[in-house]
C-alpha cells in the first residue's frame, strides 16, 4: 500500500468541491484549499478541540455504569438478565441511530450533527439517574447513546475531511483520547461516589458536566459552516484553478449514486470484525468489574482493573493506527491483538483474582482492535463519501452483531451460577474476530469491489 502521505493526495482529489474547500490543517499545502491565513488556523484548532472533547465523552456513559452496575441493580431491582439487557443497550442504540448519521450529516453538516450529539449525551447523562425505574433509566441511557452513535460514525468522516493528509495520526489522537475517556470513569466513579456520600445517582450524573463542555467548540464551527460561501459563489478565477482534470473527474465521481456497499466483501468483513470487537469491548466494560468482584476483589480495585484495561488504549490507540497506515496488510496486527485476548480470557478463567492485573493488561491490548477498525475504515475507501458510507455500514452492522453478546453473558451468568460459560463464550468469539480481521486488512478499497461485481 502507498504511504500515508501519498494516499493523502489521492483522498484530497477524490473529495467533492465542498470538501476540498473545507479548511485544511495548519501547514497543509496551499493547493489543498482555497482558504488561507488566520481563519483557517482558527477553524482547525476548533476542530481539533471538538474532536478531543467529543472523543473523551463517547464512553463515560457506559464505563461509569459498569463500575456501579451492582449498585444500580440493587437500586432499581434488576435481575441478572435485565442487567444483561442494559449492557446490550449501547450496541443496539449504536446500530439503530448510527445508520442515520450520514443522512443527517448531508442535511445539516457533520459539525452540527456532532454538536447535537454532544447535547444529547449531556441531557441523557443528567436525566437517567433520576428518571425513576428501570424503563426511565433505559430511555435516558438511549438518549445519551443516540448522541454517541452519530458521533461515532461521523468522527472518521470529520478526520478524513479536515485532515486528509493525517488520517493515521488524527485517528490515533481521537482513539487515544477515547481510550482515556473510557478508563477515567472506570477508575474514579466508585471513589467519587463514595466522596459524594455513596449516592450512585450523583456518581453517574456528574459525568454530564464533561459532556456539556464538548458542545462548546462545535457551536462556532456550525455557525462558520453556515456562513461559508457556496462553491458556486466563488470567483471565476478560483473556479478555474479548481477545475483541474483530477478535480473534474473527482467531481463527476461525487455526482454518481452512492456505492452499493453491500457488494463489497471487504465492507462485510470489516463490519463483522467491528461487531465482534464491539462485542468483546461491551462485555468487558459491562461485566469485567463484576467478574473480579465475584472472585473476591473489592469494588474499588475492580474499578481500577477495568480502568487499567481501558487505559491500555491510550498509548496503543495512538501507535496502532500509525503502524497500520504504513503496512500493506493489517492482518498481523489483528492476530497479535487476538492472541492477547485469548491469553487474557484464559487467565480470567483459571485465576481471576491471583493474576488480575496481568489479565487486565492483556485484555486492554486486545481491546485496541477498535482504533484498528476505525483506521481500516479510513483506509478501505478512497473518497470522503465512501468513508461515510463504509463507516455507517460497518458500525451499524457491527453494532447489530454485537447486541446479543452482553445479554447472553448475563443470561449464562444467572443460569450457570458462575463465570465459566460466559468466559468460554468470550474466548470463542475471539477466533472468528481474528479471521475476519485478516480479511478486512487486505489492501483494497470498497469502491473497487463495488464496481467490479
Amino acid at each position: 500500500m502507498a504511504s500515508e502521505e501519498t494516499r493523502a493526495v489521492d483522498t484530497r482529489t477524490a473529495m467533492s468541491p465542498t470538501e476540498r474547500d473545507t479548511p485544511a490543517p495548519v501547514g497543509a499545502s496551499e493547493t489543498t484549499t482555497l482558504e488561507t491565513g488566520p481563519a483557517r488556523a482558527w477553524a482547525t484548532r476548533l476542530v481539533v478541540a471538538g474532536i478531543v472533547l467529543s472523543a473523551v465523552n463517547l464512553r463515560p456513559a457506559i464505563t461509569s455504569l459498569g463500575a456501579l452496575l451492582e449498585e444500580v441493580r440493587d437500586g432499581l431491582g434488576m435481575s441478572g438478565s435485565v442487567a444483561g439487557l442494559l449492557t446490550s443497550v449501547p450496541p443496539l442504540c449504536f446500530a439503530v441511530f448510527g445508520v442515520m448519521a450520514p443522512r443527517l450529516a448531508r442535511r445539516f453538516g457533520p459539525a452540527a450533527v456532532v454538536c447535537a450529539g454532544m447535547a444529547a449525551i449531556f441531557a441523557g447523562l443528567l436525566i437517567r439517574p433520576y428518571a425513576g425505574g428501570t424503563a426511565g433509566f433505559l430511555a435516558a441511557s438511549a438518549l445519551a447513546l443516540m448522541g454517541i452513535a452519530v458521533s461515532n460514525v461521523l468522527m472518521p468522516v470529520i478526520v478524513k475531511r479536515w485532515f486528509p493528509d493525517r488520517v493515521g495520526s488524527m485517528t490515533g489522537l481521537y482513539s487515544m483520547v477515547l481510550a482515556l475517556g473510557t478508563s477515567l470513569p472506570a477508575a474514579v466513579t466508585v471513589p467519587m461516589t463514595h466522596a459524594l456520600g455513596g449516592n450512585w445517582k450523583l456518581g453517574l450524573a456528574v459525568w454530564a458536566v464533561l459532556a456539556a463542555a464538548a458542545v462548546v467548540p462545535w457551536i462556532p464551527l456550525v455557525r462558520e459552516g453556515r456562513e461559508r460561501p457556496a462553491p458556486a459563489a466563488r470567483s471565476a478565477k478560483a473556479s478555474a484553478k479548481a477545475q483541474t482534470p483530477a478535480s473534474a473527474s473527482a467531481r463527476a465521481a461525487e455526482e454518481q449514486p452512492p456505492l452499493r456497499i453491500t457488494r463489497s466483501r471487504t465492507a462485510w468483513a470489516l463490519a463483522v470484525f467491528f461487531g465482534l470487537q464491539a462485542t468483546a469491548a461491551y462485555i468487558t466494560m459491562g461485566w469485567m468489574p463484576q467478574i473480579f468482584r465475584d472472585a473476591g476483589v473489592s469494588a474499588g480495585t475492580a474499578g481500577l482493573l477495568l480502568a487499567v484495561t481501558m487505559v491500555m488504549g491510550v498509548p496503543l490507540a495512538f501507535v496502532i493506527p500509525r503502524i497500520a497506515t504504513r503496512l500493506p496488510h493489517q492482518g498481523p496486527i489483528v492476530l497479535v491483538l487476538g492472541v492477547c485476548g485469548l491469553a487474557g480470557y484464559a487467565g480470567l478463567y483459571l485465576a481471576p483474582a491471583a493474576g488480575a492485573w496481568a489479565w487486565a493488561l492483556l485484555l486492554g491490548i486486545a481491546n485496541c482492535a477498535f482504533p484498528l477498525a476505525l483506521t481500516m475504515v479510513g483506509m478501505r475507501a478512497r473518497s470522503g463519501p465512501g468513508v461515510a458510507q463504509l463507516s455507517a455500514f460497518a458500525q451499524s452492522t457491527g453494532y447489530l452483531i454485537s447486541i446479543p453478546g452482553p445479554l447472553l453473558v448475563g443470561v449464562l451468568y444467572q443460569h450457570s451460577g458462575g463465570w465459566g460459560l460466559p468466559i468460554a463464550l468470550m474466548a470463542g468469539l475471539m477466533v472468528p474476530q481474528m479471521v475476519v480481521g485478516v480479511l478486512a486488512g487486505r489492501d483494497r478499497t470498497v469502491e473497487e469491489e463495488a464496481a467490479a461485481r
